[in-house]
C-alpha cells in the first residue's frame, strides 16, 4: 500500500513537474536559452547570440524518480493535456549524467571528449560540460559553440583531419591547438597557419565491423606512418600523439584492440623519430544502448583497459570521442498519425500506410545517414484507451514531405491505427536532431528536457 501510494505521490509530481517544465523560470534553472516562444524552447546551438555561460543547473526533487515514468508521463501531458499535434522530443538529461558515471567506471583512465555532430543540443553540450568533458570538434561554429560554453581550449581537438584553412585560422586564435592530420599536405597548412600547434596523427584502423566506416575517408595507412613523421620532423610539426577510429556504431570489441596494437607501432615510429608523444586518442565507436547480439558498452571496456596498461604507460594521457555513447537513449521522439490509407491485397490481408509528422528528413535522417533501423514504437491512443493483444497487421510508415523517398520502413507490424494516434521511438538521441531539416517547410520536432538523475 504504501509503495502504491508512493507511486501515485511520484507520478503526480512528475506530471506537475512535466506542466511546468516549458515555462522560462525552468529554462532559467537548467542555464539554458529562453526562447521567445515558450512552446518552441529548442535554440540552434550553433547561434552564439542564444549561448549561455552558465553551468547547467538540475532541478531537485525530494523523491526517487522512475526514467521510464517520468517518460511516459511526460508523453502522455503532452499527448492527453496540452493536445499537442506537432512531434517533439523528450530528452533526458539523467540519462546523459548516467552515461558518463557508466564510462568514469569502466573506463578511469579514458577521458571522453563528447563528439559534438552527433547531438549538438545545446541542453546536452551544457550538461557534459558541467560533469568536465572534453569535446571533439570538427569545424568553426562547433569550436564557436564549445568556446562559448566557457570550455577551456586545452579541452577541446579538433578532431578534422582535413581542414579549411579558415577553419584552422579561427582555432588557432581561439587557442585550440590540438589538432589532427593524416597526410602531408595537412601538416603543411597546419604549420603554415599555426606553427604552435599540437598535431595527433590518424591512423587508419580496421572498420570493417562498424555501423559506419570511416576508413575509406581518413586515416594514413600505418606503413607509412615513418615517412609521414620524418616529413614532419623536417618541416617542423610538432607531433604529440595518436589517432585511430574503428568507425561508428562499432559492433566487435576486438576492433578497438587490434587498433591499439596499431596505435603502439605508431607511438614507436614517432619516438623513433626523436619526438615525445604523449597523447592517444582511441576514437569513438562505442554504443548508445544495448541491442540483442550485439557488443555491449562494458564489454569494449573490459577488452580496452587491460590492453591499454599493457602497451602505454601512464605518463600518455588517453583520451576517446564518445557520441552516440552519450545521448542515443536520452531522446525519445513522439509523431502524430496524420493520414492513413487501406491498401487492398489480393490476399485480402489487411495492410495500411500511414503517414506521420516527421520523416528522414527531418528527425529520421538517421536512416538515410546513420544506417538506423526503425524500432517498434509504443503507441498511445488518441483517445488514451490502453488495448492489450491487438492484432498486429502489416504497414509502412512514411514521413510528412512530398518526395516518395521519404519512408520510415516499408514493412513492419503494427496492430491497425488510427489518425491522431501517436507513435513513440526510443534511442532518438544520435544522428537525429543534429542533421535534421526543414525541408518541403516541416518544422524540425521541438524538445523538452527532463532529469531522471536526482539527488
Amino acid at each position: 500500500m504504501l509503495k502504491s501510494a508512493s507511486r501515485l505521490r511520484n507520478a503526480c509530481s512528475m506530471m506537475k513537474f512535466a506542466t511546468n517544465f516549458n515555462s522560462s523560470k525552468n529554462f532559467q534553472r537548467l542555464g539554458l536559452p529562453i526562447s521567445p516562444d515558450p512552446n518552441f524552447p529548442y535554440i540552434p546551438p550553433t547561434s552564439p547570440g542564444n549561448i549561455s555561460k552558465e553551468p547547467v543547473i538540475e532541478p531537485s526533487f525530494d523523491f526517487e524518480v522512475d526514467p521510464k515514468a517520468l517518460l511516459d508521463s511526460v508523453i502522455r501531458h503532452q499527448i492527453y493535456q496540452q493536445k499537442i499535434e506537432e512531434p517533439f522530443y523528450v530528452a533526458d538529461l539523467g540519462d546523459v549524467v548516467r552515461k558518463h558515471n557508466q564510462w568514469m567506471t569502466l573506463l578511469p583512465r579514458v577521458k571522453p571528449y563528447y563528439a559534438v555532430k552527433c547531438n549538438s543540443d545545446m541542453a546536452v553540450l551544457k550538461t557534459l560540460a558541467s560533469l568536465g568533458t572534453g569535446f571533439d570538434c570538427a569545424s568553426t561554429e562547433e569550436i564557436k559553440a564549445i568556446i562559448g560554453l566557457g570550455v577551456e581550449p586545452e579541452n577541446i581537438i579538433f578532431a578534422n583531419p582535413c581542414k579549411a584553412k579558415s577553419n584552422i585560422r579561427y582555432a588557432r586564435d581561439q587557442y585550440v591547438n590540438l589538432m589532427t592530420a593524416d597526410c602531408a599536405d595537412e601538416l603543411h597548412k597546419i604549420h603554415e597557419i599555426n606553427p604552435n600547434a599540437d598535431v595527433v596523427i590518424r591512423i587508419y584502423a580496421d572498420d570493417s565491423k562498424a555501423v559506419c566506416r570511416l576508413g575509406k575517408k581518413f586515416g594514413i595507412p600505418i606503413d607509412l606512418v615513418p615517412e609521414l613523421v620524418q616529413e614532419a620532423k623536417e618541416i617542423g610539426v610538432n607531433i604529440v600523439g595518436i589517432s585511430f577510429h574503428v568507425g561508428s556504431g562499432c559492433t566487435d570489441a576486438t576492433a578497438y584492440s587490434d587498433a591499439l596494437l596499431l596505435a603502439r607501432k605508431a607511438f614507436n615510429d614517432i619516438e623513433a623519430a626523436g619526438y615525445n608523444p604523449t597523447l592517444l586518442d582511441i576514437g569513438g565507436g562505442f554504443p548508445g544502448y544495448e541491442q540483442p547480439g550485439l557488443v555491449k558498452f562494458d564489454e569494449i571496456a573490459s577488452v580496452i583497459r587491460p590492453v591499454l596498461d599493457e602497451l602505454f604507460p601512464r605518463n600518455v594521457k588517453v583520451i576517446a570521442e564518445p557520441g552516440r555513447y552519450y545521448v542515443a537513449s536520452a531522446f525519445s521522439l513522439s509523431v502524430n498519425v496524420t493520414s492513413k490509407k487501406e491498401i487492398k491485397k489480393p490476399s485480402a490481408e489487411k495492410m495500411c500506410m500511414y503517414y506521420v509528422n516527421d520523416g528522414v528528413y527531418g528527425s529520421f535522417n538517421n536512416i538515410m545517414f546513420d544506417h538506423a533501423v526503425l524500432p517498434n514504437p509504443h503507441i498511445y491512443r488518441k483517445d488514451s484507451r490502453m488495448e492489450n493483444n491487438e492484432n498486429a497487421y502489416e504497414c509502412s510508415i512514411w514521413g510528412p514531405t512530398c518526395d516518395s523517398m521519404d519512408c520510415l520502413t516499408a514493412k513492419m507490424m503494427l496492430p491497425e491505427l488510427e489518425i491522431g494516434d501517436w507513435l513513440s521511438f526510443s534511442n532518438m538521441g544520435a544522428y537525429t536532431v543534429a542533421a535534421a531539416s526543414t525541408f518541403n517547410g516541416f518544422a524540425k520536432a521541438r524538445l523538452i528536457y527532463v532529469n531522471s538523475e536526482l539527488e
